[in-house]
């Protein structure tokens, strides 16, 4: 399943398959804008852009919910609503839900449903040199706090999330609170594995992680459970085709904020967002086109705003790119581009991610015709307080990319098997053919085509050198330099 990257959205296919198929919220009654009242085809141009990348997030949010959580079906299914799902594992190739992913940390996992009470969380004391975080995102990918060596440190604890809506007490035991701006969140923990040996010890502590709901963790009884749901289905083809009706379901679970009035306003005037459901099928042919060629556009602007995010350093872009409510503070393009180079990041002061598909001199990588050295000079490593690394992705997917030596990365927990230069500089080999057995240990390989690379600078540190504040730090990423 590749729905995630929502890259191109076509005008023919998004008519002929909203044609023939729809879907409503549950509890909802059919409704669509009068059509004395509809928007000029040049007002739903402007809006179908503007909800694009807005909404561009929210969905992609959706897709994974439904992807891990919803269907069962799904090769890539987790566990139910609060439950948590622990992985003794790292992503591979085969993993095809999330663009951009992780294959440094086992994950575990659990999605909360804060409709009718909280989840609590539970950690247990984990080894001062082990680096953990749980990451709190929801359903706007609002990092609205972070769990973890960083920040609460690595001794045991409870810690409690709650829903927008929430207005209980918070019981005694409880270390912090965390509020989500959606019923439905995400909560990531990520566990440093220091090399595949260290995967049993990775094991016992993720055997100390625990999520319950509030009644559960107080031994109380169960309130009444939420309403049912109506989940549809959403796969690569629909969630381009049926876009808005993605938007318009998922709405109605996160509460709007003073920032988000004048962009809801808008999609109103189209019947989105209203608690009713859309149906594209209402409007007339040459709106139906408009809101295509807007999200087209919308779809465009996202794409360039990936490319040029932050600040170019040595041909890598530089940026601080996710956050919480406040951090965005209504800035839709970079939440949509954020989620789009790599949905569920964290924010730059827990890890920092320098992305490219460029060499210094602004030439795109591609590994079916070139290959390429990435050398870091002595003394000059990526200064963190964590663990650092380097991925390695299809430019085309980002997807991590299939192997004959099943290697996706290089990183600081490798240093000790990587072969060294003579002035105590350190040089990767990036390409697709092994540059040798001498320097296959040095070997980050690289698909048959454009590349797209990652760096990871988990806990990154704030006093110089420091990558800190992103793009204006004084530790810069060295380029990638073609060697052929």
């Amino acid at each position: 399943m590749k729905y995630l990257q929502i890259s191109m959205i076509a005008t023919v296919a998004y008519a002929t398959v909203l044609a023939s198929s729809s879907f409503t919220v549950a509890h909802a009654q059919t409704s669509i804008t009068p059509a004395a009242a509809l928007p000029s085809a040049a007002e739903v141009r402007a809006i179908a852009e503007e909800g694009f990348i807005y909404g561009l997030p929210m969905v992609m949010d959706y897709a994974v919910m439904y992807d891990f959580v919803i269907n069962r079906k799904s090769p890539a299914w987790k566990a139910p609503f609060n439950q948590l799902r622990n992985e003794a594992r790292v992503f591979t190739s085969a993993d095809t839900t999330v663009v951009t992913p992780n294959s440094d940390t086992p994950y575990s996992m659990v999605w909360a449903d804060l409709r009718v009470e909280p989840l609590v969380v539970s950690v247990p004391e984990i080894d001062a040199k082990r680096y953990y975080s749980v990451q709190l995102v929801d359903g706007n990918t609002f990092n609205y706090g972070v769990i973890g060596t960083r920040t609460t440190g690595n001794s045991a604890g409870n810690f409690m999330i709650v829903g927008p809506n929430w207005k209980g007490e918070t019981p005694p035991g409880i270390r912090n609170v965390f509020r989500a701006t959606t019923d439905f969140s995400l909560v990531l923990f990520r566990t440093q594995l220091f090399n595949p040996a260290d995967m049993p010890n990775v094991e016992k502590v993720q055997a100390g992680y625990k999520a319950q709901t509030l009644s559960a963790f107080l031994g109380n009884p169960a309130p009444a459970t939420a309403p049912e749901i109506v989940w549809p289905y959403i796969d690569h083809d629909l969630v381009k085709a049926r876009f808005f009706e993605y938007l318009n379901f998922v709405m109605q679970f996160a509460p709007a904020a003073p920032e988000e009035a004048a962009v809801r306003a808008k999609l109103a005037r189209l019947g989105i967002g209203t608690g009713k459901p859309f149906d594209f099928n209402a409007l007339p042919a040459e709106l139906k086109a408009a809101l295509a060629e807007g999200m087209q556009s919308g779809s465009d602007r996202v794409d360039e705003k990936v490319r040029n995010v932050g600040a170019d350093v040595n041909g890598w872009r530089v940026a601080a790119a996710f956050g919480d409510r406040a951090f965005f503070n209504g800035d839709w393009l970079l939440r949509a581009a954020a989620a789009r180079a790599g949905i569920y990041g964290l924010d730059a002061e827990e890890a920092t991610y320098p992305m490219t598909r460029n060499t210094v001199d602004g030439g795109v990588l591609d590994g079916s015709s070139h290959k390429y050295t990435l050398t870091f000079a002595k003394g000059d490593l990526p200064p963190v307080n964590a663990f650092w690394s380097v991925t390695m992705y299809d430019g085309k997917t980002q997807f991590l990319v299939a192997n004959p030596i099943n290697r996706y990365l290089i990183n600081s927990t490798m240093l000790g098997d990587f072969k060294w230069n003579a002035d105590g500089s350190l040089t990767f080999y990036v390409q697709k053919d092994s540059p040798g057995k001498d320097n296959e240990s040095n070997w980050l390989p690289a698909p048959d085509g454009p590349i797209f690379m990652a760096m990871r600078l988990y806990w990154p540190k704030e006093t110089p050198p420091s990558i800190l504040p992103p793009g204006k730090g004084t530790w810069t990423p060295p380029p990638l330099v073609q060697a052929d």
